[in-house]
């Protein structure tokens, strides 16, 4: 808090500046409807009573939730972000690891149960696997397209795995996968790692003012 000219304004300082510079509680709230909707969604497919039925839920929901995330991975001043005295890159790192755990545990709940099929384990894998994704293409297209690579890889794979078997559909096709599959966590696994490794270093491509 300042005084100027006998008025006296706030100013934000620290995570609380981070946050806001990074819209970070619109972030949060829309994770939080991401999380609603699936769970709605979940119950107007009967998804309790049959494990396949959870499979637009596995699949979509986490795309949905990584393309909020995406949203947050922008930076309005990118060229005093790359002049801080401090690194960034925990900073970015910590944003994009904390909000691929809070999305995975808001929408984990909309498919309780058969975790050896598709379960909340299987959500958890595709979060952090589109989520990876997603801060990959942050760095290279920016934030307002980080959710574009994700979409189209999702939805090609939901379209076209429904007759994939075998341990190569494990590898190329992991969203469609049973929560237990190796393969399938070790590919979103390793896209998460490669992803949120690109952006702490890197940050979102530059973007401009934003309309």
């Amino acid at each position: 808090m300042r005084t100027t000219h006998g008025r006296t304004a706030r100013t934000t300082h620290g995570p609380l500046l981070y946050a806001r510079s990074r819209a970070l509680p619109l972030t949060l709230a829309a994770l939080a409807g991401t999380a609603l909707f699936a769970v709605w969604a979940a119950g107007r497919l009967d998804a309790y009573l049959d494990p396949d039925r959870r499979v637009p839920i596995v699949a979509l929901a986490p795309l949905l939730a990584s393309a909020v995330i995406g949203t947050s991975l922008y930076s309005a001043s990118d060229e005093l972000d790359r002049t801080a005295v401090r690194p960034w890159w925990p900073r970015r790192l910590g944003q994009l690891t904390a909000l691929a755990a809070l999305a995975a545990v808001l929408v984990a709940p909309a498919v309780l149960g058969h975790a050896e099929t598709f379960g909340a384990p299987a959500v958890v894998r595709n979060t952090l696997g589109c989520t990876g994704i997603t801060a990959a293409a942050a760095v290279f297209l920016g934030a307002r397209l980080s959710w574009l690579p994700a979409f189209a890889y999702v939805t090609a794979v939901y379209l076209g795995s429904a007759t994939a078997h075998g341990r190569a559909a494990a590898v190329w096709a992991w969203p469609m996968q049973p929560g237990a599959q190796r393969g399938a966590w070790a590919v979103a696994v390793a896209a998460f790692a490669v992803g949120a490794v690109l952006y702490a270093v890197r940050g979102a491509r530059p973007e401009g003012s934003r309309a």
